[in-house]
């Protein structure tokens, strides 16, 4: 697993620490969340042992003992699995697997208007990889405000590239139409996932 740190944009609230990894099929829930638990042991210095994850309402997931001040996110998708912790904001991370399917059909489906038109007018082969760009996005961003996709998540705007699709800078943008939520793509070093972080009460 890999371990990034990012900036919000209130520097004095210390760091977002993302982790991240590739990992057999099948195996994806339990070594997400034994790598959450690691990385709240490693943030808190507490023995991993007497930190445990809970979920409260609506699923959302939340650590007891040493840990429980962190706030976390954590996601998995087929081959690979990522969490997100914050000592003071919360935070929502979302991570897909790039394989083959009908990006512009569902983006008419599931996306407001103007995302819908982006995905449709990028080039045919990139036009999963832009799907996941504002899927991934959007995932984080509702995880971070607490509802997941739903309550308005799948309409929510995001700035959209004039052109061509954007590589994953990590850089923390704020929402256009919400200041204090931010999000962004982050790197990976690999074509095969894309991977977002969303941070909320910025």
């Amino acid at each position: 697993m890999r371990s990034t740190l990012h900036t919000t944009p209130r520097p004095d609230d210390g760091p977002v620490t993302v982790v991240w990894g590739e990992m057999p099929p099948g195996t994806e829930r339990d070594a997400t969340h034994a790598a959450l638990l690691h990385a709240a042991a490693d943030l808190t210095g507490a023995p991993v042992h007497r930190i445990r994850l809970d979920h409260g309402p609506g699923g959302r997931p939340r650590l007891t003992g040493p840990a429980s001040g962190l706030r976390v996110s954590v996601s998995h998708t087929r081959g690979a699995g990522a969490v997100a912790l914050s000592r003071h904001r919360p935070v929502g991370v979302d991570i897909e697997t790039v394989r083959p399917f009908a990006a512009g059909p569902l983006a008419r489906r599931w996306l407001d208007e103007a995302s819908a038109d982006w995905v449709a007018r990028s080039p045919r082969s990139a036009r999963v990889r832009a799907f996941l760009w504002l899927w991934t996005q959007k995932e984080a961003i509702g995880k971070a405000r607490g509802h997941g996709l739903g309550a308005g998540g799948l309409t929510q705007p995001l700035p959209l590239p004039a052109d061509t699709l954007p590589g994953p800078t990590g850089r923390l943008r704020t929402l256009p139409d919400d200041p204090r939520t931010a999000c962004a793509v982050l790197p990976t070093g690999s074509r095969r996932h894309v991977l977002a972080l969303a941070v909320g009460d910025v």
